[in-house]
């Protein structure tokens, strides 16, 4: 009889839709979506990451010296940050599926403001790459496809750009293309993180998870720990590789 009436209160939560027999099974439903959708995510940053690795095969001097011009301390930190914040959201999905909704909420609201720290630090960085014109399109003023090619260690005109030999400024645009791309798709996931995760923070307030139905919280954890695994590769793709030359 006990065993009738959980079941009878488990079919009578609040949050149970009427295509599930049970929250478990919501639960597991929700989980599997999530997988096949951060599949499609891996397919689609294996494209850029593929266009990565085949223009550094072809350009691997431009591509180093388009490398040594990324700030890699603003790199490391917000490295850090995103590990960091990774930490805080598995604290607040353990949170949230033991019923501690006071330490769920400081970890939720932890964990956004980490994201957005990592966005502002990408805008500082992204302000400097504008102001240094390490633009794709403005490296070469007027022409920017231009084939000129420079002296080891020159900069070109204006510009705060050194080449290594055998490096011209069309294949560094070319890594600049790439980095802004990959960089810039990467942000708009932690934008579009930022939102679920102030969706969580709203509906946490106001008392909607608890052990019984915490799913949201769990698959809104996979896409933002997906995002900061994407950053782990990113990193040193972009920052790392070929910081030995000089």
């Amino acid at each position: 009889m006990a065993s009738h009436a959980a079941t009878q209160d488990i079919h009578g939560h609040p949050a149970l839709q009427h295509h599930f027999e049970n929250m478990e099974q919501q639960r597991e439903a929700g989980t599997l979506g999530m997988w096949i959708f951060l599949v499609t995510e891996i397919m689609f940053f294996g494209g850029m990451f593929l266009a990565y690795a085949l223009y550094r095969t072809l350009f691997p001097a431009a591509f180093a010296s388009g490398s040594n011009h990324l700030d890699i301390y603003l790199g490391a930190v917000n490295t850090g940050v995103l590990i960091l914040s990774s930490f805080t959201m598995a604290m607040a999905v353990y949170f949230t599926q033991i019923g501690n909704r006071r330490p769920q909420i400081i970890c939720l609201v932890l964990t956004l403001l980490l994201g957005l720290t990592f966005l502002g630090i990408k805008a500082v960085e992204y302000h400097d790459k504008y102001e240094d014109h390490l633009i794709p399109g403005h490296l070469i003023p007027g022409h920017p496809f231009n084939p000129v090619v420079q002296e080891e260690g020159q900069p070109l005109d204006h510009h705060k750009l050194h080449l290594l030999a055998g490096a011209t400024v069309p294949q560094v645009e070319m890594f600049y293309w790439i980095y802004f791309a990959m960089t810039g798709m990467h942000a708009l996931h932690m934008i579009i993180g930022a939102g679920l995760l102030t969706y969580l923070l709203i509906y946490s307030i106001k008392g909607r998870f608890d052990p019984e139905y915490h799913s949201p919280v769990e698959v809104i954890g996979l896409y933002w720990h997906f995002v900061d695994i994407v950053w782990i590769f990113l990193f040193p793709l972009l920052y790392l590789l070929g910081r030995h030359y000089h």
